[in-house]
């Protein structure tokens, strides 16, 4: 059990207190099925005993209102949307999700800072100006991505409802072509995704299987990295555990 790691400089206060939780972060494009594994996986890990406390993007109370409604104009520049997000995840790394890892709870996390960052960098954002605007996020004990293609994701999100202004990119590609763009779009953020997942060096689950494949791709990824919680809690004060 060590003390917080941040990808960039951490932040203000005392960051050299362990934390015997486990951040366990689902990323993956829009439609992928982040949503259904993140509701089973938390009601497997509970039934196994762990506490859990799953949250995502735009779940802040200060921030995420904001974005919805701001996101409802189709008028947000990506800066400013970019600046949102980072006081919505700041928010919630500070009354959800640092307070759980504190208590020895699983925070499972429904999008961190990749999706984010991959959807700036596809619509223009510098790449260093957006890895420094989140310097301040919490390395994860492990990222999980849900990978997938264009052909695979297209019948999912029709049969979810059709396509969505962000999701396909209308505010940057230009024209009114919503599959084209839509296509365009997420071509160029799958492609981000991957160099993310390869750089920081992901778990990568395919999702092109149905639920319960998917969902046995994950369950296996996640019990490698929560199986020493029950040992670390049960050992003496001052007694690090083996490393399972």
């Amino acid at each position: 059990m060590s003390g917080p790691r941040f990808y960039g400089v951490a932040p203000p206060g005392a960051w050299d207190e362990p934390l015997p939780g486990r951040l366990i972060v689902i990323e993956g494009t829009d439609g992928v099925g982040r949503s259904t594994q993140v509701s089973m996986l938390k009601e497997w890990l509970e039934d196994e005993g762990y506490a859990v406390v799953d949250t995502g993007l735009r779940r802040s109370q200060l921030a995420g209102p904001g974005i919805e409604r701001a996101k409802r104009g189709h008028t947000l520049d990506p800066i400013t949307l970019n600046l949102f997000y980072a006081t919505d995840l700041w928010d919630q790394l500070e009354r959800q999700i640092l307070p759980a890892l504190r208590a020895g709870m699983v925070a499972l996390v429904d999008r961190y800072i990749f999706s984010i960052m991959a959807r700036a960098v596809v619509r223009g954002v510098p790449r260093g100006w957006i890895e420094d605007l989140y310097g301040f996020a919490l390395v994860p004990d492990r990222v999980i991505y849900l990978d997938i293609d264009v052909p695979g994701l297209l019948p999912r999100v029709l049969a979810r409802g059709g396509f969505d202004y962000w999701e396909s990119g209308l505010d940057y590609t230009g024209g009114n072509d919503v599959y084209g763009s839509f296509v365009t779009h997420q071509t160029r953020l799958l492609g981000e995704f991957r160099r993310l997942a390869e750089k920081h060096a992901f778990a990568v689950v395919d999702a092109r299987g149905s639920v319960t494949e998917v969902f046995g791709g994950l369950r296996q990824e996640i019990a490698a990295v929560v199986s020493g919680m029950k040992a670390e809690r049960a050992a003496p004060p001052g007694v690090t555990s083996p490393a399972p």
